[in-house]
Order: structure tokens, then C-alpha cells, then sequence
């Protein structure tokens, strides 16, 4: 395949694939993650496909293209000294927080938004090159947003998407960005703006227009310079066949029943999954939950969680304070209301394989998911497929975008831990018939937005 037919080109932030080292060398495996699993259905109905991203390894200019499972690979490569400009600083330490309502600080830097300005400029000019003439070119997330605009002075003739999978935040919070009008003319060189939620897409359609760079056509539309630019909500989705199939597995099964036996039978297990983040309110989770088993409302004897808390930027300050907190607050419970042998919270800082998270999907009788802000949230998706028996409570946060599809979980207010306290009780006493009513409701809701019907839906607009 030359540098210059795809017809359709992908560009994110990572390629979908990871190098592992083997007895024979080195090899790229397919990475997990909702995007690769959303995309590879849409992608069957382009002739060509490619996908530019980082490999995740610093280097110099990256390793050559290359065709892994019928796509081709365009590696970008980032120096050490880039990556922390354009990744750590620029995209994580500026726009995640600011984007997630502040929860941490945003920063401020010139020399962070020049790196982030100029690794945008390569994925542009990469993009440019390899997309065949009149091609559909799909761009994702924050840390690409001015790859549109340079793309559209590169290759007019091009139909260009941009995704935005975390929230997007009101004008007002924008418009602390110093750069705040680069980086919405960028976003606005694309044919079609998708959001996660219809609050984010009103959110941008008001910046756009206060910031003039756009007039108003309809709710859902702009003119920028002579063109039409669209505006939608496109709530991404899971691989739901798969979760509601594997959780059902033999495999799963055992390790489910292995799992509970290994937690002494307690009469309710509750489960957080998350990115070890400050926007995933985990701390506040377990606040509540040592409140609760002071005040007597729940029993160490009768009520177990589990809290998975995978790794995540770990040399950023923000995010080491907030293991300390976790880590402190899960001493605490277990010390004043564990037993020897039976902790009261059982406390993963690591990644978990699929069937592992899947045997702990099956185990857990509350899905605690409280994220002070997210764009989707995913991990209340993959539980509910998860729920072939229709058992089970979902409490989820009312900032998390799930929650605009969700609407059987039991939503709460993160910031107000009372609150919280009260649904976690609710969600621990709920009766059979409840829970098996507001399952069913919440498994047709996964089903039907799941990750292939997002992606067709979003290449079908930026067809029309």
C-alpha cells in the first residue's frame, strides 16, 4: 500500500497496537481499549484504512509504516524532551484538568503549548499524506485539537471528523485558556464536531459563536468561513456481545465462584474500576464508605468492596497526592474495621486482564462508578453487559456521561457525600425485583448504543 490511498485515515493520539518482546524479537500486539473495538467494525466499509499515533515509546522520528490485521500503520514518533511538552504538559496538565471542571489546577505554560503546536503540526502533515484525494479523515481527542485546522490548509479536498471523548467544558471554564482561540479554529477545521454528550456539543456551539468564529445556522450547526460545520452528540459505546458472551464463559464462571469463596462469603460485594485519577472520585467513594460502617448503616461482617485503581501517570504530583490519600483512607478502613484475614477493602493498584475484570463484573453485587466528571465512562457500560443474570445495582455519578443514557442507575451527586451514603444503602438493601427491573432496562440501553452503532453513526454524518 502506497503512503497516499487510504481512503479512510484515523488519527489518535496512540496506534492500536503495543510492542511486546518475544524470543524471537520483538512483535505488535492489538492494544485493549474501547476505541480499537469501536472502530474495527466501521472500518470494513473503506477500502483502505490507515492509522497514524504514537507507538508510546520515546524515540526519534518512530519506526516506518507497517500493516498489522489488514490496517496500515503510520508510527509518529515523540522525543522524550516532546512528550513531556505536548503529553504531559500541554494535553495533561493544561486541558485534562480544566476540561474535567478544575478538579486539579490547570496549568499555564508557553513552551507547552509550542511542543503540543508543533507534534500537532507532524500528525497534520502525516495526515496529509497519507490520505488518498477526497478521503474521510477521523481525528480524536484533546490531544490532536488543532490538527483539523492545520489539515484543512494542508488538504482542502479532505472530509474531516473530530471526536471529543471527554466532557467539554462551559465557555466560561475555556476561557481561561490562553490559547483559547487557536485551539477552537482548530476543532472548527472539521466538517462535523462530535461530542460525548449534548451538553458538551451546546457547550462548544456557544464558544464557537462567542468567540466569533462561528455564526449560528441551526442548534447543531456553524458557518465558519463559507463552510458548514455540524455540531452533534455521539455517545460512544461498548463491544457489548462480547462482555454479555465471555461473562457467561466457563472460564469466568469458575473464576467468579473462586473469587467469592476467596472474599468469605460476604452477604454484598461492591466494586469500583477505575483509572487511579483525581476526576474519578475515588476518595470520596471511600469517605463514604468508612462513614458508613462507623455510623453502623453498613457491616464490615456483611459488606466487602473492592477497589481496582489502575496505574496512570505516575510522575505527575497531582496524581501521586492521590494515591497517598487512597492508600492512607484504605489503611484506615481495614484497620479499624477489618479482621485478620478478612480486610474490609481489598485495594489493586494494578491492570487487570479482561477475564479478570470480567470475574469481577460477576462478583460484584454494587458498581460503584462516581467520577466528579467524564466524558463517558465505559466501566458502567462493560458491567451492565456484564449482568447476563440481570442482578446487580449501578450507582453512577450524575457528571458522567453514561449517566445521560443510564437512566435506571442510581444517580448520584459526588460532590454531596450524605447523598452518596444514602445511595450506597439503597443500592446494598435493593430488593430482587427492583434491581432485576432496572437491569433489564439498563442492558437494553447498552445494546443498543454500543461501540459499532457509534462509530457508523458518526462516519454516516461525516458522509452526508
Amino acid at each position: 500500500m502506497s503512503t497516499s490511498e487510504a481512503s479512510l485515515v484515523i488519527v489518535a493520539n496512540r496506534l492500536p497496537v503495543k510492542r511486546v518482546e518475544a524470543e524471537e524479537g520483538s512483535t505488535w500486539v492489538t492494544s485493549p481499549g474501547g476505541l480499537v473495538a469501536a472502530l474495527t467494525p466501521a472500518m470494513a466499509d473503506y477500502r483502505d484504512v490507515t492509522w497514524l499515533g504514537w507507538t508510546g515509546e520515546e524515540g526519534g522520528p518512530g519506526d516506518e509504516p507497517f500493516e498489522h490485521g489488514g490496517i496500515r500503520l503510520v508510527p509518529v514518533g515523540l522525543t522524550a524532551a516532546e512528550r513531556v511538552l505536548h503529553y504531559d504538559g500541554m494535553s495533561n496538565g493544561t486541558l485534562w484538568p480544566l476540561y474535567h471542571d478544575k478538579v486539579e489546577p490547570s496549568e499555564f505554560h508557553r513552551h507547552w503549548y509550542d511542543g503540543y503546536r508543533r507534534i500537532n503540526r507532524r500528525f497534520a502533515e502525516a495526515a496529509a499524506a497519507a490520505a488518498d484525494q477526497g478521503a474521510t479523515v477521523w481525528v480524536h481527542d484533546y490531544q490532536l485539537q488543532l490538527v483539523p485546522g492545520m489539515l484543512r490548509q494542508l488538504r482542502p479536498d479532505l472530509k474531516i471528523g473530530f471526536f471529543l471523548h471527554i466532557p467539554f467544558p462551559p465557555p466560561e471554564l475555556f476561557y481561561q485558556l490562553p490559547w483559547r482561540q487557536a485551539l477552537t479554529a482548530g476543532v472548527l477545521g472539521s466538517d462535523l464536531v462530535g461530542f460525548q454528550t449534548p451538553e458538551g456539543a451546546n457547550n462548544f456551539h456557544r464558544l464557537a459563536i462567542r468567540l466569533g468564529l462561528g455564526t449560528r445556522q441551526s442548534k447543531s450547526s456553524l458557518e465558519v468561513n463559507g463552510r458548514t460545520v455540524r455540531v452533534k452528540s455521539f455517545p460512544i459505546g461498548i463491544d457489548n456481545d462480547r462482555y454479555d458472551e465471555m461473562a457467561s464463559s466457563h472460564d469466568v464462571t469458575d473464576a467468579a465462584r473462586d473469587l467469592r469463596a476467596q472474599l468469605g462469603q460476604p452477604h454484598v460485594v461492591m466494586l469500583g474500576v477505575d483509572r487511579l485519577d483525581y476526576t474519578k472520585g475515588i476518595d470520596v467513594r471511600l469517605r463514604a464508605f468508612k462513614e458508613l460502617l462507623a455510623e453502623d448503616r453498613l457491616h464490615a461482617s456483611q459488606v466487602t468492596m473492592i477497589q481496582v485503581a489502575e496505574p496512570s501517570r505516575d510522575r505527575v504530583d497531582a496524581y501521586i497526592s492521590l494515591r497517598e490519600r487512597v492508600e492512607q483512607l484504605v489503611g484506615e478502613i481495614n484497620g479499624d474495621f477489618g479482621r485478620v484475614g478478612f480486610p474490609v477493602v481489598h485495594y489493586l493498584h494494578q491492570t487487570r486482564s479482561f477475564d479478570e475484570l470480567l470475574a469481577l463484573y460477576r462478583v460484584a453485587d454494587v458498581m460503584l462508578i462516581t467520577p466528579f466528571r467524564d466524558g463517558m465512562n465505559l466501566v458502567a457500560k462493560e458491567y451492565v453487559a456484564s449482568r447476563f443474570d440481570e442482578t446487580g445495582a449501578l450507582v453512577l455519578s450524575e457528571f458522567a456521561g453514561a449517566a445521560h443514557q443510564l437512566k435506571d442507575a442510581l444517580i448520584v451527586n459526588p460532590y454531596d457525600i450524605d447523598a452518596m451514603k444514602s445511595t450506597i444503602v439503597e443500592a446494598v438493601e435493593m430488593g430482587h425485583e427492583e434491581s432485576r427491573r432496572r437491569m433489564k432496562s439498563l442492558r437494553r440501553s447498552v445494546k443498543k448504543n454500543d461501540a459499532a452503532s457509534w462509530a457508523k453513526s458518526f462516519l454516516a454524518a461525516l458522509a452526508e
